[in-house]
């Protein structure tokens, strides 16, 4: 796009070269129709394969005069669309007021849908069915690509059906984490832990934690060391909301299970991701879409209307 260029000149010069494109083409035509008879019997004296003689003919009026509404087109168009440089043509159209006037039309037009949701607790919607089968569209259509079309989640993406949140839970959190998005962070902690055997008896004690297969001798060996951990974990490894630092007593594993998964994340740390969903749906969506992200935990609370 012209906007990703920092200097006014890159707008100028693919102007230049637009107008001159078209000036070329019509210096081309003057040049193609002006007629010289190179031969007594109209021809340009070149013959091929013995009698296949190339005729001066001048080019039809109709191919002249539709070659000449094309460029009057072409100017006619780039006046009043964008197409000169940084020039926003007399209409000021562009894909994004395109795009927002569509999607603002959309909006009026399913306003009257969510009128009745708008006053409604996500309890209250949890226990709608209407509601609900407008949440898992929603859901479908801008969380299934992470989460699963089943909410359950992958390696890396957060099963949506248990009960094991990260960074806080309810209502207000679950609102707010899909407008803003959320980043998890755990840093690479092997330099704080010690030696790679260090490493490696930590990784044990994390599985002794959750009653996961493991070394007990390691496991023994790592606990002084999960003082590196603690500051976010907690002493006793049951993670801490406001930092958003998983349980590690559950074994709920988002970035994988075992001994080398729990080493691969000392050594490099993760970093998790979830985008924000904010300027795609509307407050009435979201609104929506927060009540059916919460049902998918408590499935006994959905019932019909």
């Amino acid at each position: 796009m012209i906007s990703d260029f920092i200097h006014s000149g890159w707008s100028l010069y693919v102007a230049g070269l637009t107008l001159g494109g078209l000036v070329f083409c019509l210096v081309l035509l003057y040049v193609a129709s002006r007629r010289t008879v190179m031969a007594s019997d109209n021809s340009t004296g070149h013959v091929w394969d013995e009698d296949l003689i190339e005729m001066n003919n001048p080019l039809p009026r109709w191919w002249v005069g539709l070659f000449l509404i094309t460029v009057a087109f072409s100017v006619l168009y780039l006046a009043i669309y964008p197409g000169l440089g940084s020039f926003a043509g007399t209409a000021k159209w562009s894909s994004v007021g395109q795009l927002d006037a569509e999607q603002a039309k959309a909006h009026k037009a399913m306003a009257e849908v969510y009128a009745d949701y708008t006053t409604m607790t996500p309890d209250q919607l949890a226990h709608n069915d209407k509601a609900m089968a407008i949440g898992e569209r929603l859901f479908v259509n801008n969380c299934a690509q992470c989460h699963g079309a089943d909410a359950r989640g992958s390696k890396g993406f957060p099963n949506l059906t248990d009960k094991d949140w990260l960074g806080g839970e309810g209502a207000e959190y679950v609102h707010k984490t899909i407008i803003e998005g959320r980043t998890g962070i755990m840093p690479p902690m092997a330099a704080a832990v010690g030696t790679p055997e260090d490493v490696k008896n930590v990784a044990n004690y994390v599985l002794s934690l959750s009653g996961s297969a493991h070394n007990a001798v390691a496991a023994q060996l790592g606990k002084p060391k999960f003082a590196a951990c603690a500051a976010c974990h907690g002493a006793d490894g049951k993670g801490m909301h406001a930092l958003g630092a998983p349980n590690l007593t559950d074994k709920v594993w988002l970035h994988g299970w075992g001994e080398q998964a729990i080493i691969d994340a000392v050594n490099r740390g993760k970093t998790s991701v979830m985008p924000p969903q904010g300027q795609r749906l509307t407050p009435e969506q979201l609104h929506v879409l927060t009540a059916y992200v919460l049902s998918l935990s408590k499935p006994t609370q959905v019932a019909a209307q």
